[in-house]
């Protein structure tokens, strides 16, 4: 009878195990990105009596508490950090005290006061730099705010969309302006002068800059067909683009020259400027330099990629994140506050960017909720109970039929 007293008592520390696990994953019922853990049982070895085949298990054990790794449902939130992962792989942070590298589902990211991308522990989120004139990737490392303030793009190309009236008399003028910018950023008023003639447009530019040296000496024409197209043969330049030359402009190129584009790359009119018979008129402008622009907002995509928005409409990527996989998930070892450690049951990470190489993509400004369900574990728990006193009432019936070896004396 002594036996069945140890298996009772290996029920009731097997269970009240199990409790425990249940215990925890209700707790963590509205953690971020918390993955549950169900319980394993295994019986203990058996005894055998005397010379017979005969075996009586000696109770059971805790075999296993593993991780299940199906993934939660995805809340919207109004931060732009908030992220999950819509698959496969980890977020890879770096304790910044020792530079150890951690692992978690739980995207709830913030800008700490230098910039850097942390968990609210202030564990620093792993990226690729990324080159901002290439956006070519670089090496993996803290994901940290750019400059505040973008670099100014100087203007090499502008565009007009435009009706010239075929009906104009000779010598009426129309004018187009349109703002350039040298290397600092500064601006130039482009204002093209177009000349009615007997065969078409006679055109001018001139320039106003903060540089009373700003000067422009490009002149050309503009010849129609009949049918209102632009023809380039005739036009001066013929058959190609017109080169705008500005002196006293820009500091670091000059002179400073913008490609005016009307003719596509077969040297055929793309269609912009027409001579029809209506009244002179612009429809549309476009050139492709910028001023200096102080970062307002950061993005991220689905691809991991961070994208700085500048006051001057420009969009610079300048980190990618980067994503860790495993062979086995089960083996990666708990560390707390959402955070897993690498270990030799998980294998070595497999780094990546999102979208790649099995890797999941980003869903932003969303966060992976608990996996836990409160109806499998409300089931889980009632079964635990039965099974802790089913055990106790081993133990207590064990003990009375004890007793009752000991009356057979008196």
């Amino acid at each position: 009878m002594i036996g069945s007293l140890y298996s009772g008592i290996s029920g009731l520390k097997a269970n009240t195990s199990a409790m425990a696990v249940s215990g925890d994953n209700i707790a963590n019922v509205d953690t971020t990105g918390f993955k549950a853990s169900r319980v394993s049982f295994a019986n203990i070895f058996s005894a055998s009596l005397s010379q017979s085949n005969l075996q009586i298990g000696r109770g059971v054990t805790l075999n296993d508490v593993n991780p299940q790794w199906q993934a939660g449902s995805l809340e919207n939130t109004n931060s732009a950090t908030d992220l999950s992962i819509n698959g496969a792989g980890l977020f890879m942070v770096d304790d910044p005290t020792n530079g150890i590298s951690y692992y978690s589902r739980a995207g709830q990211f913030e800008w700490d006061k230098d910039g850097n991308l942390v968990t609210p522990d202030g564990f620093i989120v792993q990226g690729y730099s990324l080159d901002p004139a290439t956006g070519a990737p670089g090496s993996i490392g803290d994901i940290v705010l750019p400059n505040g303030t973008s670099a100014p793009n100087i203007t090499q190309n502008i565009t007009f969309g435009m009706n010239l009236n075929s009906d104009a008399a000779v010598g009426d003028v129309f004018t187009s302006s349109i703002t350039a910018f040298d290397s600092l950023g500064s601006e130039a008023v482009l204002d093209v002068d177009f000349t009615r003639t007997a065969a078409g447009w006679d055109w001018a530019v001139n320039v106003s800059h903060d540089n009373p040296l700003a000067a422009c000496a490009s002149t050309g024409s503009i010849q129609f067909d009949a049918n209102g197209n632009l023809d380039p043969a005739t036009s001066v330049p013929p058959n190609a683009n017109p080169t705008i030359v500005l002196t006293g402009i820009d500091p670091a190129t000059s002179p400073m020259t913008i490609n005016w584009n009307y003719l596509d790359a077969a040297g055929v009119s793309d269609g912009t400027i027409t001579g029809y018979s209506s009244e002179s008129s612009k429809t549309a402008q476009s050139q492709d330099g910028y001023p200096s622009g102080s970062l307002q907002s950061v993005s991220v995509d689905e691809d991991g990629y961070f994208t700085g928005i500048y006051s001057n409409g420009s969009m610079i990527p300048f980190a990618q994140l980067a994503l860790a996989d495993f062979a086995s998930y089960s083996g990666l070892g708990k560390q707390g506050s959402n955070l897993y450690a690498e270990s030799l049951a998980s294998g070595q990470a497999l780094i990546g960017p999102p979208n790649s190489a099995g890797m999941g993509s980003i869903a932003p400004s969303t966060l992976e909720m608990s996996n836990v369900d409160l109806g499998t574990e409300f089931v889980e728990m009632i079964t635990t109970q039965r099974a802790f006193q089913a055990n106790s009432k081993v133990i207590t019936t064990s003990d009375e039929i004890l007793a009752e070896l000991l009356n057979i004396k008196r």
